[in-house]
């Protein structure tokens, strides 16, 4: 294909994924209110435990300016539709790039889009479900000596929330690298024993720098699973490089 044509095919692909955004988008703004119940509800859980465990903090969810509302429905509509058409958008990208991959890296890229999406949304699943937790441990340092009303802006909250979504997705998917770097050669399982140490301290200092929340709560939901994900890839490229090295010995012996 020429330049022209390559020009002409990404612009398909582009205005074919961004009607299926809008369309998304569309979908998103019929059911408003119960995805915006959905996003809500760690606030309502947390509001639930700061109830339970600190009574006397008081806590409001507000709105501030009058283009606000708008501004959050537009917000929560964009965001939606691009959830939703996810699987065409991702689709397109991965149908313009395919015809310049060879059989083999098609099969490798395959195998990772067919590992590294579970991890990615077992991790923003887990971002969603700790929120909850972490917003109570934070709102727990509200001083109590005067009265004082936590006004949480909804806007605010729903962008730390996709926020922490978001790194614990991209945290989940550690492993993944480190597998892929094995596969093709460029990190052994010995050099990830020698460097266990170095790598588990690193889950928690990156647990503590990339969660937008900066509880400890949230830290090690964070660091615990990534330092475990990354013990279990260890073990997985143990018994890759043992494979790699009895073909490598019956190769030798067959010559």
């Amino acid at each position: 294909m020429s330049l022209g044509d390559h020009l002409r095919e990404l612009r398909y692909r582009v205005v074919f994924s961004l009607v299926w955004i809008v369309l998304g988008m569309v979908v998103v703004a019929i059911f408003y209110n119960q995805v915006y119940l959905f996003l809500a509800q760690p606030w309502l859980y947390a509001r639930d435990i700061i109830s339970a465990t600190n009574p006397e903090i008081s806590t409001q969810m507000v709105l501030s300016g009058v283009t606000a509302p708008l501004t959050l429905a537009l917000k929560i509509c964009g965001v939606g539709g691009l959830v939703l058409a996810a699987p065409i958008w991702l689709y397109q990208i991965w149908a313009y790039i395919v015809p310049a991959l060879l059989a083999k890296e098609k099969r490798w890229a395959l195998i990772f889009l067919a590992v590294a999406l579970p991890l990615f949304l077992a991790g923003v699943t887990v971002g969603y479900l700790i929120l909850p937790q972490g917003i109570s441990v934070l709102m727990a340092f509200t001083p109590q000596s005067v009265p004082i009303t936590n006004l949480i802006e909804i806007d605010k909250f729903l962008e730390l929330m996709l926020q922490l979504m978001v790194v614990f997705g991209l945290g989940f998917l550690m492993p993944v690298v480190v597998v892929g770097a094995n596969l093709v050669g460029v990190l052994k399982a010995r050099q990830l024993a020698k460097a266990r140490t170095y790598v588990i301290f690193g889950c928690f200092v990156f647990g503590a720098a990339a969660t937008p929340s900066t509880d400890p709560f949230s830290m090690l939901a964070l660091a615990v699973p990534m330092a475990l994900l990354f013990v279990l890839a260890e073990v997985v490229c143990r018994f890759n490089d043992k494979r790699r090295d009895r073909r490598a010995a019956a190769e030798l012996v067959g010559t």
